[in-house]
């Protein structure tokens, strides 16, 4: 997010940088009138990005907002489907430690996926290099 709003404000592209979880209040308060996000790889049933790209479009659904999705043709894998797909893991450590620091205790069960699946149902299109994809 860091990275892509600096390309924006490069290009002279309005942008706002929030975190991830005050995400639904900002759409509740109508001050976002779509979402893009990017894609790992667009599969027959959707899309496969980093971790929360589902609960983004969840609450865009719920706020009625349009939720698009941009991604290279690269990234299209048509045939497969997410079940398909491994998710990689993260770390444990990674939710366990800040820095040096313990925040959680050592023998707690961790789920870190680093990416999750999101549904063409809830995507208004993808934007792709070549123009635009609308889902069936």
């Amino acid at each position: 997010s860091r990275l892509t709003t600096w390309e924006l404000l490069q290009d002279k592209i309005p942008v706002t940088l929030i975190t991830d979880s005050m995400s639904a209040t900002v759409m509740r308060a109508g001050k976002v009138d779509k979402i893009i996000v990017g894609a790992d790889r667009v599969v027959k049933e959707g899309v496969i990005n980093k971790i929360g790209t589902y609960m983004h479009a969840v609450v865009a659904n719920a706020h009625k907002i349009p939720f698009y999705v941009a991604a290279p043709l690269s990234s299209f894998d048509s045939d497969r489907s997410y079940k398909d797909v491994e998710i990689e893991e993260r770390s444990p450590e990674e939710l366990i430690y800040f820095g040096s620091e313990q925040i959680a205790p050592l023998d707690v069960k961790v789920y870190n996926p680093a990416f999750d699946f999101t549904p063409f149902e809830l995507i208004e299109a993808v934007i792709t290099e070549k123009g635009v994809v609308y889902p069936d």
